[in-house]
């Protein structure tokens, strides 16, 4: 493993080299998510996988459970679904597939057969409505809200016209692991995220909240009237015992010229030393990275030294050549915030476990000049990941001492 400073061991480079060549686009062939799951990326598949997020029964063979008479005029209104935010010049017969083949992938079906039977699609107003054989298939499809389908998070609501049919259930039992619902329920782990640039879009944030782990729910409130973001939002993880830490990681995070305010949003929801304002800010936090170790206990105190995380995998580190190129790339965004002493980007060796895999560590040559670094730095997408970092213990860092 050896050290790289800014000014020497660059691998040269052909004359006839492209300049705008980037590191290699990630595998065709690797990593690619089951039918029914193409709406989240392979490392939160990977990541849920490993936590036991995606049950054994997932992909069962529907049941037998008796289904009510099709086409009932009696549990029509129980039977509909409303489905906004549909992409343009989507059709009925496209809706109708992808919803079919959700239900059956997702073990949602009940019966032998298509559960959705209808469609009906307003392009004027960019809504549709579903016709399902059953409540219960009904029900269930209720668990989609928030997937994507063709680029656009669909939002699923039941119609103003519908009636709760006595005895049944009005809320789906079961979650659908990688959808983001776009309703957030009051509850204790409810979380208000304040201060956000109104440039940034729903991806955008929800990117930056899926460092510390998979959502459950999110919310970007926009002006009904002009579709812009009001500059705050609410969430809530899949993991409730994680909201502290996600609280503790991202309440103050700089975000271009404003700072984050995060909170709980239900004020005195949880009993503890969490629960007073303040009190998260100085609670030592661990930050989670889906598909990596725990990485951090926090920002921790400026020094010249930044580790930056969730930006490089083992796999695109044992290539010389993509190695090369996230070195350089890394030195030159980092270069823009001061004078850059050296870098250490640990590599893989084959039956050798090697501390700080997964991690970039660069030495500044002042502490302003790391902060300024940290906070241009914190949220930037980096290969399609969202940037987390902290501050190292230089003496740690001349060790070697990267876990």
């Amino acid at each position: 493993m050896a050290r790289h400073s800014s000014a020497d061991k660059r691998k040269a480079r052909s004359p006839d080299k492209p300049k705008e060549k980037r590191r290699k686009k990630p595998s065709k062939y690797w990593d690619i998510p089951p039918p029914g799951f193409e709406h989240i990326s392979p490392y939160q598949y990977k990541a849920m996988q490993a936590a036991g997020q995606i049950p054994a029964t997932l992909f069962a063979t529907p049941g037998t459970v008796p289904v009510p008479i099709v086409g009932s005029t009696l549990t029509r209104q129980a039977r509909r679904l409303y489905v906004g935010n549909i992409p343009f010049g989507c059709s009925e017969e496209e809706m109708m597939e992808f919803f079919n083949s959700q239900m059956h992938a997702c073990g949602f079906a009940q019966a032998p057969g298509n559960p959705v039977l209808a469609s009906q699609i307003n392009l004027d107003k960019n809504f549709a409505f579903l016709e399902f054989r059953s409540i219960d298939e009904t029900t269930s499809a209720m668990a989609f809200d928030g997937i994507a389908f063709k680029g656009q998070s669909l939002k699923i609501r039941r119609p103003h016209d519908y009636q709760p049919m006595p005895g049944m259930s009005e809320i789906p039992q079961i979650t659908v692991p990688g959808v983001i619902s776009t309703v957030v329920a009051d509850s204790p782990h409810k979380i208000f995220i304040g201060g956000l640039p109104n440039y940034l879009n729903e991806d955008q944030v929800k990117e930056l909240l899926m460092s510390f782990g998979q959502l459950r729910a999110f919310n970007l409130v926009k002006d009904s009237a002009t579709g812009l973001s009001k500059g705050y939002a609410f969430c809530e993880y899949a993991d409730v015992n994680i909201t502290d830490q996600a609280i503790a990681g991202l309440n103050g995070m700089q975000l271009g010229d404003k700072k984050l305010i995060v909170q709980r949003a239900s004020v005195g929801a949880k009993s503890g030393p969490l629960a007073q304002p303040g009190a998260a800010l100085a609670a030592p936090v661990q930050i989670q990275v889906p598909g990596l170790q725990v990485v951090s206990t926090g920002l921790g105190q400026p020094t010249e030294v930044l580790c930056l995380m969730n930006m490089v995998t083992a796999q695109e580190l044992s290539d010389d050549e993509e190695y090369d190129d996230i070195l350089k790339d890394i030195e030159e965004e980092c270069s823009k915030y001061g004078v850059v002493r050296s870098i250490e980007i640990p590599r893989p060796i084959p039956g050798v476990e090697i501390p700080g895999v997964g991690k970039v560590f660069v030495e500044f040559s002042t502490i302003p000049e790391c902060q300024r670094a940290q906070q241009a730095l914190t949220g930037r997408k980096f290969s399609d990941r969202v940037v987390v970092t902290s501050f190292l213990d230089p003496d740690k860092y001349h060790r070697r001492q990267f876990q």
